[in-house]
């Protein structure tokens, strides 16, 4: 059951964290073409990996719960505390930076507005680029176990 519990940890990890970190650099190319249709259907799209990575989070509890009698780590060891305090700071970059923005900067491409290609593009470029590198950081925790 352990075997099964990591591997969809790190399946989901793989399936739905990646596509929630690099959406975001998908929509800046359409911000900067004045595309209002990919920028909107982007934002949907990053809010609903960003929501369902919580279900990397759960595997990772479960993985954390059926651990084998000979792994030497718990939810005290400082990598899996720490790699949950860096992951809900980058869920919540996304949810109230990322997502919001791409939101206004689809709104204003739409209406066209003459400075609708630099809405938000800040805003999204720091945000995805800081939820990506704490999640890089999350990874090289789950990898390193120091």
């Amino acid at each position: 059951m352990h075997i099964l519990v990591n591997t969809l940890h790190v399946v989901t990890a793989v399936f739905i964290v990646g596509p929630m970190a690099i959406l975001p650099m998908t929509a800046m190319r359409s911000i900067r073409a004045g595309q209002a249709g990919p920028v909107a259907t982007v934002a949907k799209s990053v809010n609903i990996f960003t929501l369902l990575s919580i279900v990397v989070a759960i595997f990772g509890f479960g993985a954390l719960g059926l651990k084998e009698a000979d792994d030497n780590w718990s939810f005290a060891s400082t990598w899996v505390w720490l790699s949950l305090v860096l992951y809900v700071i980058a869920l919540a970059i996304n949810l109230f930076l990322v997502v919001p923005s791409l939101r206004s900067a689809a709104t204003a491409l739409a209406e066209a507005s003459a400075s609708a290609k630099a809405a938000g593009y800040p805003q999204i470029a720091a945000g995805s680029g800081f939820a990506s590198l704490l999640l890089v950081l999350v990874v090289v925790l789950m990898v390193w176990k120091p």
